[in-house]
This record gives C-alpha cells, sequence and structure tokens, in this order.
C-alpha cells in the first residue's frame, strides 16, 4: 500500500513538473533576458549607485510578471492563427500540449505578482501597474488592426527602463524617456524582421505588419532606420547625463551588434533568424547593461 501511494505521488509531482516545464516554454520565460536588463540600466541610472536588495528583488519579480502577462495573452488571443501557421503550428495551445485555462492560470498568477511587486515599490507604480497590464493584454490584437503592430511590441519592452527609474525616484523624467526611446526603436526593428517570416501568410489571412504594408525590402530598410535612432538616442543619453566612456564603448558594441545582426539575415535569407533574435538581442541588452552598470559597481 505504501509503495502504492509513493508510485502515485511520484506520478503526480512528475505531471506537476512536466505541466510547468511546458508552461515556461510557451511563454518562453528564458527570453526576459532582453527586458530586464533595461530594467536594471533605469535603476542604476536614477541614483548612478546600486538600488537596495528589495527594490531590486521587486522590479525584478514586476518585469517577470508584466513579461508573463503579455505572452501569456498573446499564445492564447493567436491561439487560432498558431494554428493556421506553419511556423507556430507546433507551439504548445496548437499541438494540445497545454489548455489555454493554463495560462490564463498563468496570467492571473502573474498579474498578482506584478500589482503587489508595484505596490511594494511606491504609489506611481501602483497607479500605472493597471494601464500597463491592459496594455500588454491589448497589443496581440495590434497585428488585426494595423501594421504597426511591431511598434505597440516595441513598446512593450521599452517600458522596462521607464519603470525602473519610476521604481527608484517615484517620478519620471526625459532620461529614461530617451532609453526607452532607444530601446523601442531596437525592439520594433528586430519584430519587424522577424515577421518577414509570416509575410505571405499576413497577406492570405488578412493580417497587418510593416512587411504587409511596406514589402519585404522597405521593412528591412525600416528596420534599418529604427537600428540607427536606437544608437542616436542612446548616444544622446550618454552625452545628456554626461556618463563614463565606458558608456560609449558600450554604445559602439551596441551599433556593431545591430550591424552583424543586419548581416547575418537579408530579404531573400531568413535562415539564421531565429539565431539573430535570440543571440544577438541577448547580447545587447547585457551589453548596455553592463556598459551602464560597470562604471557604477567600479
Amino acid at each position: 500500500m505504501v509503495r502504492i501511494q509513493s508510485v502515485t505521488i511520484l506520478k503526480k509531482c512528475t505531471e506537476i513538473y512536466r505541466k510547468g516545464f511546458l508552461i515556461f516554454d510557451a511563454v518562453k520565460f528564458q527570453e526576459s533576458i532582453f527586458a530586464l536588463p533595461f530594467a536594471y540600466s533605469g535603476m542604476l541610472l536614477s541614483h548612478k549607485s546600486l538600488p537596495n536588495y528589495d527594490d531590486f528583488i521587486w522590479v525584478t519579480l514586476a518585469m517577470i510578471g508584466a513579461r508573463t502577462i503579455g505572452m501569456s495573452a498573446n499564445r492564447i488571443i493567436d491561439h487560432n492563427i498558431d494554428l493556421l501557421n506553419p511556423r507556430t503550428a507546433n507551439r504548445h495551445l496548437p499541438k494540445k500540449l497545454l489548455r489555454a485555462r493554463d495560462l490564463w492560470v498563468l496570467s492571473l498568477l502573474a498579474l498578482i505578482i506584478f500589482l503587489i511587486s508595484s505596490w511594494k515599490l511606491n504609489n506611481l507604480c501602483l497607479i500605472l501597474a493597471p494601464f500597463c497590464a491592459i496594455y500588454m493584454l491589448g497589443y496581440p490584437f495590434a497585428k488585426r488592426l494595423t501594421w504597426a503592430g511591431s511598434f505597440f511590441l516595441g513598446w512593450t519592452l521599452a517600458i522596462a527602463p521607464s519603470a525602473g527609474w519610476i521604481a527608484m525616484t517615484s517620478k519620471l523624467s526625459w532620461e529614461p524617456v530617451i532609453l526607452s526611446c532607444a530601446v523601442a526603436s531596437w525592439a520594433t526593428s528586430f519584430d519587424i524582421l522577424y515577421h518577414t517570416q509570416d509575410h505571405k501568410f499576413y497577406i492570405n489571412h488578412g493580417l497587418h505588419s510593416v512587411t504587409q504594408k511596406f514589402g519585404i525590402i522597405r521593412a528591412f530598410k525600416i528596420s534599418m532606420a529604427l537600428d540607427i535612432l536606437s544608437v542616436f538616442c542612446l548616444i544622446s543619453l550618454g552625452l545628456l547625463m554626461e556618463l563614463s566612456a565606458f558608456y560609449f564603448i558600450g554604445c559602439v558594441a551596441t551599433m556593431f551588434l545591430l550591424a552583424y545582426r543586419r548581416r547575418m539575415i537579408s530579404p531573400t535569407n531568413l535562415s539564421r533568424i531565429n539565431i539573430a533574435f535570440m543571440r544577438i538581442n541577448a547580447y545587447i541588452s547585457i551589453t548596455m547593461l553592463i556598459a551602464i552598470g560597470l562604471p557604477i559597481i567600479l
């Protein structure tokens, strides 16, 4: 009897672990690395000093919560689209590895974590948190309504540095807004490139994107212009805040990473786009965090 109960408990634990792994994989939890470094950058720049431990933890939880809300909503809202798109048909909901209810529960838990974290930071964070959550829930609808959906996506990431600044100062200033503009330009740029894969699918199913509106070649040019704007914003921030030479080295490194990303793919060859999306974007966000944070730490 004891052995049977032990086997039953083991099976339940295995199933819980399996479902937990699938849920985290479905919302691409590991991609939080794109946004978190910019939230930390906003925190560091706000006082040009290290935040205390409590603020660091609450900002981290708030960012993870906000991003999880957005990703869960995206997977649920786009379920039927993902089912039809060959590129996304193997995702968890189309393949019935998870149910929509699983991600709704995750969204609710993420919302609770996000609101509690915002409350623990300061009043302004708490006031702005519901608007942020609504935006995260709403942006997946953009592709159904406008070709500017990538710009909506860009600003979901661009919230990060301004949020980090507000968490430390209880107010918003021009400095984090400039950094947010840099992040928005960079994030919009790579989202435009990423969705060139779906050009024909979007046209056939009445969906909207920059590529669908302007064509692949012009979409690449728009993406390049946004990369240039991102670097310009980063340099402008450094000049405005009189940041160290190490920061500007980080800007140059970011510029080369963006240029390298563009060499990896072209309008006629998108075979390496997943590498360009994951690896280079992670390098960029971490590079800028080091460029901002290292002089402060030292």
